[in-house]
């Protein structure tokens, strides 16, 4: 799994309990599936169709640095399917894991599009390929 984005734990992504929300966590999560789809898809227009069971595994404090893997595990027709663990980078303890988050790649009219893609590219190889 490739951690590829990380966030710093501020006063305002704290609950009650002085640790850091779980809402907000999903959103980081959501928007990072997302970030990752438009670039495998190489199309803007992704949503999130489904998550899995979210399995909270221990938690974060005010300055905390967190870091989100996310991992293709396959391509459907116009659907990638992703997984994602999110640790601490301090203390390399995971904080929550989610199995599959399904994204679904869309047309311009706000349907499920074909995306023909099969397996994980780079930018770095697609920007290669086009010299």
């Amino acid at each position: 799994m490739r951690f590829h984005t990380r966030k710093w734990v501020k006063p305002e992504d704290l609950n009650a309990n002085g640790t850091l929300f779980g809402g907000r966590l999903l959103a980081w999560i959501d928007e990072e599936a997302a970030l990752y789809s438009i670039i495998q898809l190489e199309n803007k227009k992704v949503v999130t169709k489904y998550m899995s069971e979210i399995n909270f595994m221990s938690s974060a404090v005010e300055g905390d640095i967190v870091e989100i893997g996310i991992e293709a595990l396959k391509f459907g027709a116009s659907s990638l399917v992703l997984s994602c663990e999110v640790r601490n980078k301090m203390t390399r303890e995971t904080i929550v894991t989610v199995d599959q988050i399904v994204m679904v790649n869309l047309g311009k009219d706000g349907q499920p599009l074909p995306h023909n893609k099969t397996k994980v590219e780079f930018v770095k190889d697609r920007l290669a390929n086009k010299s």
